[in-house]
């Protein structure tokens, strides 16, 4: 029997008790575990985005077991951010439940109001319509500065779909990505100023950006696909220049040329 087959859901009663035991050992590790009562929300942020960058990579790697870990992990920071919160006076983890199904409540009128939709865009849309009615300042507004590049244009563009900013079809928004290639190389050809440059790289890439999206794919996860493939054969050509004793760096471009397509045909 597979270890899918194995695995049994818990009751409610039984999750809100390994909740309950979660809540009370971070109580325990706050109050007794040195490193524990040293940390800060500032001191916890930079690892918070370590476990979300692991849990990205077993996503990615279709690891189910190291997705639960993962979880758990992430888990751990949570209650571990509410019970410094707590001990601020600024909310503690009941705030914090009550807030996200206030939240939900509040954003699935098609749920829990009268509101009809017929597919996930509709929701998709209501969703940035209402969180304007809750006071957001900007659609973008609820995009993270610190996110990285590729996904916060992504994402600016998706919020900027939910209110009708949006190309009629994928094939004007191919057609903007190559106009700005072409701008690109017109000021590559005209020798024009590294910032001239940087500017026009950094339209092409939105314009990539934009037609992935039309395309139903996620651009970060496409790149950093293609980031753990170029890994994978690269370690196979160095694999290979150790097995000929022959320094990587001495090689040929042909030569190494040679093994990234064998590594490609083993794939």
């Amino acid at each position: 029997m597979s270890e899918k087959n194995l695995f049994k859901p818990a009751s409610k009663k039984e999750k809100l008790q390994a909740f309950g035991r979660l809540l009370d050992i971070m109580d325990d590790l706050r109050s007794g575990c040195p490193w524990d009562k040293e940390q800060t929300l500032e001191s916890l942020r930079h690892l918070t985005l370590e476990e979300s960058y692991e849990l990205s990579d077993a996503i990615l790697q279709n690891d189910l077991k190291g997705i639960g870990e993962e979880l758990g992990d992430l888990m751990l920071h949570l209650v571990f951010y509410a019970k410094i919160g707590e001990e601020k006076n600024a909310f503690d983890i009941k705030t914090i439940l009550d807030g996200i199904s206030d939240k939900l409540v509040f954003r699935h009128p098609h749920i829990y109001g009268d509101v009809k939709v017929n597919n996930a865009e509709e929701v998709a849309d209501n969703w940035e319509n209402l969180k304007l009615k809750e006071g957001k300042k900007s659609v973008l507004s609820g995009v993270p500065q610190s996110l990285p590049p590729l996904l916060k244009a992504y994402r600016m563009q998706e919020k900027a779909k939910g209110v009708g900013f949006e190309w009629e079809n994928r094939h004007q928004v191919w057609e903007k990505v190559m106009e700005e290639m072409n701008e690109l190389k017109e000021n590559v050809n005209h020798n024009e100023s590294k910032d001239k440059i940087e500017d026009e790289m950094g339209d092409v890439f939105f314009a990539l950006v934009n037609y992935a999206r039309y395309l139903g794919v996620n651009p970060d996860d496409a790149l950093e696909r293609t980031n753990k493939k170029f890994i994978r054969r690269f370690n196979y050509i160095e694999t290979q220049a150790k097995k000929t004793g022959k320094p990587l760096a001495k090689m040929t471009l042909e030569e190494m040329d040679k093994y990234w397509n064998q590594a490609k045909g083993l794939e």
